[in-house]
């Protein structure tokens, strides 16, 4: 390992180099994270161990990084099933969160402290699950978006940020799995070996391009996004269910999807390992009537699969049989505007209101050097202008948008411009 201290050089991004001998020099330059400064810490699986944690980062002193593991596509849910953290003064520390589901002791010893997370919309979720949920927080991906990196992830972001390549070979692992192998701890504590490291840079980039209270307020909007509401028919967004198309063939797509539920909840295990979607929509579409006809579907081949075979059989029968007042609708009735490519049909001039907000975000975006969805919301650009306000003026426009979600910052942005390519669009009489 190539000794460093906690202040190794920063660098800028290659997006904002001056030539490309710089970046390659940059390039030649990268230094590769291969053990974690003090070494692997040991995995807290104790009461006794995670008090000395809290103690130890109840002393520590500024931002804490944190990141969380967790074992999408093997398990069912989002729970987190390591956390680490890591604080100057404190050091790093790897919570085992199923032996210690209570972190509000934690949470409480960092409460006056900044939670530094890289994509923190991903990781909030599962650690509020064990108690843990920042007051004030600093989103490395979130700044690297208002800031105009191309690519936000936390390894291409370390690398072109400061310098460091970390190894992201086990992101997509089974952190459900007992003990974990020294190679993924090593992983899990190098992810937030420079994390606050990186944030100090992207901090003083905020600062430099007078995007700091932009980045601010769209922190604290993703600490106040309550969770998402449960979804009310959530088997309509089975993978390829666009190809059914008549609602005996839907009731099988939602009493298998229902069963598979079921038995994935029971037995903590992702729904697609117990049976793939394609498996679902081959059963609607074909409709089979035995057990013969259902194993012939190469989908419910697998041995996962097999194993609920009797289970599969019934929820098909079941919706065979069902009484049409029983049947699902079609379709259900959204709460908000049609997909965009049918408006030129629904409502050409709606979708000529769409045409001209759009390049008006695009070209806003463009000038300040970030993603349009991050300049504002696609939904809101959306909702604006298929139900526009009746009178078309800035402030009308502004209070539309604050109402759909728009940060202040955004609306200084995007509130005059939106509001003359409207009223001139309605000048012209094309509204």
């Amino acid at each position: 390992m190539t000794e460093r201290s906690e202040g190794t050089s920063r660098r800028t991004s290659p997006a904002h180099e001056a030539d490309g001998g710089d970046l390659q020099s940059q390039e030649n330059s990268v230094v590769p994270l291969l053990e974690p400064r003090e070494g692997i810490p040991p995995v807290i699986a104790s009461e006794e161990g995670l008090t000395r944690v809290v103690e130890e980062f109840a002393r520590g002193s500024g931002p804490v990084a944190v990141d969380a593991e967790r074992a999408s596509g093997y398990r069912y849910g989002g729970r987190a099933y390591l956390v680490q953290l890591r604080r100057a003064g404190a050091g790093s520390a790897l919570i085992d969160p199923i032996v210690c589901p209570d972190l509000s002791k934690l949470d409480e010893a960092v409460a006056d402290a900044e939670i530094v997370l890289h994509a923190a919309s991903q990781d909030l979720p599962c650690l509020a699950e064990v108690g843990f949920r920042p007051r004030r927080m600093f989103d490395t991906e979130l700044a690297g978006r208002l800031l105009g990196y191309e690519r936000v992830g936390l390894g291409t972001m370390v690398e072109t940020v400061l310098g460091l390549r970390l190894e992201k070979g086990y992101s997509a692992a089974d952190w459900s799995t007992r003990p974990l192998p020294e190679d993924w701890l090593r992983y899990a504590a190098l992810d937030v070996e420079v994390l606050v490291e990186l944030r100090d840079v992207l901090h003083d980039e905020l600062v430099d391009s007078g995007k700091l209270e932009w980045a601010q307020e769209e922190f604290a909007a993703v600490l106040a996004t309550p969770p998402p509401a449960p979804r009310s028919d959530p088997w309509r967004r089975t993978s390829g269910i666009h190809k059914v198309r008549n609602v005996r063939a839907l009731a099988i797509v939602r009493e298998l999807w229902t069963m598979r539920d079921r038995i994935a909840r029971d037995g903590d295990i992702a729904p697609g390992r117990v049976l793939p979607d394609a498996a679902i929509i081959t059963a609607a579409l074909e409709m089979p009537r035995t057990k013969k006809a259902l194993t012939d579907i190469t989908a419910f081949t697998g041995r996962a699969a097999r194993r609920h075979m009797a289970a599969w059989l019934d929820a098909v029968h079941r919706a065979r049989t069902l009484p049409d007042s029983e049947l699902p609708a079609p379709s259900t009735p959204g709460d908000g505007p049609p997909p965009a490519n049918r408006w030129p049909d629904r409502d050409p001039v709606a979708a000529k209101r769409l045409a001209a907000a759009r390049s008006v975000v695009a070209a806003l975006a463009d000038e300040h050097r970030m993603p349009t969805e991050n300049l504002l919301q696609p939904d809101a650009v959306r909702r604006l202008t298929w139900e526009p306000p009746a009178e078309i003026t800035e402030e009308t426009v502004v209070e539309r948008l604050r109402s759909l979600g728009a940060r202040e910052w955004q609306l200084g942005l995007v509130g005059h411009p939106l509001a003359k390519a409207l009223d001139r669009l309605e000048t012209k009489g094309a509204v």
